[in-house]
């Protein structure tokens, strides 16, 4: 079995500071970095965690040497730094502002053979029609997945808006419910 992540590139990047992203307070796993180009999340390895926690300030400039990797499985790239030094404190009254999370939309689609036997194919394509009309392509992330154990209804499609899911409805009712929950 290799490695999940395959390594890309060394990068060596400055920005400030804007603080800590996780999902429990207290574990500093992820740090956001302000660049110029927008906010990064670099993921700062187990043996920086601690001293990197106690001393970085938001606002702070920081200068970070990264490795880039990239999942063969699902595309996504990920930071991971491997050493990162204060540089200076910028005098910025307010420290770049952290991105305004989107409502996230993503409608999940069966691609397994009785679903596409009957009618998992149109739906789709009919679905990427609608949003396409709408303008709301680019808003939505449309996966294909595997089985979703109700092959009797099919064919299935489940939209996700944030926490709600709402399974078995139509592309108008869904560019309709896409276009309420994004508004």
């Amino acid at each position: 079995m290799g490695e999940k992540y395959l390594a890309l590139s060394e990068l060596n990047i400055e920005g400030q500071f804007l603080g800590f992203a996780g999902k429990k307070t207290g574990k500093y796993k992820h740090l956001q970095l302000g660049i110029a180009g927008g906010n990064i999340k670099i993921k700062i390895p187990k043996n920086l965690r601690c001293s990197i926690g106690l001393s970085l300030v938001p606002g702070e400039q920081i200068h970070i040497d990264a490795i880039s990797k990239l999942n063969p499985r699902n595309r996504k790239l990920k930071l991971e730094a491997y050493q990162i030094q204060a540089v200076g404190f910028c005098l910025i009254k307010n420290p770049l502002p952290l991105p305004l999370p989107q409502p996230k939309a993503k409608i999940m689609v069966c691609q397994k053979s009785g679903c596409l036997k009957r009618g998992g194919k149109g739906l789709l394509s009919d679905l990427e029609k609608t949003l396409g009309d709408r303008g709301l392509s680019d808003k939505v992330t449309i996966e294909h997945t595997d089985c979703q154990k109700r092959c009797s209804s099919a064919p299935n499609c489940v939209l996700m808006l944030g926490k709600k899911q709402y399974k078995k409805a139509h592309p108008e009712a869904i560019a309709s419910l896409l276009e309420n929950h994004l508004s």
